[in-house]
């Protein structure tokens, strides 16, 4: 199946991120309440222009709608709910 967003909205596959403590645990993603603010943009509106597909971005914890497909699942976002693209270069 395949999803393609609509006018400025976003497709994100969320990134979780594990979390350890001082003394080396580490914490599953279950263990945090809030929702994750990385991801990896799938595919993007015909409106969007800020943001490419295979991007990884920072988004607002609350702005995406979450979605499920299959076993996946995804975040659906307005453009203006991204707040950077994290990239390797400096």
């Amino acid at each position: 199946m395949k999803i393609r967003p609509l006018a400025d909205r976003v497709l994100i596959e969320p990134i979780s991120t594990e979390e350890k403590t001082e003394s080396g645990i580490i914490l599953p993603e279950t263990v945090s309440k809030d929702k994750p603010e990385q991801g990896k943009v799938i595919a993007v509106g015909e409106k969007v222009a800020t943001v490419r597909k295979d991007d990884v971005v920072i988004f607002t914890k609350y702005g995406p709608n979450e979605v499920k497909v299959g076993e996946k699942e995804y975040l659906i976002a307005k453009e203006e709910d991204i707040l950077a693209i994290i990239s390797e270069e400096e």
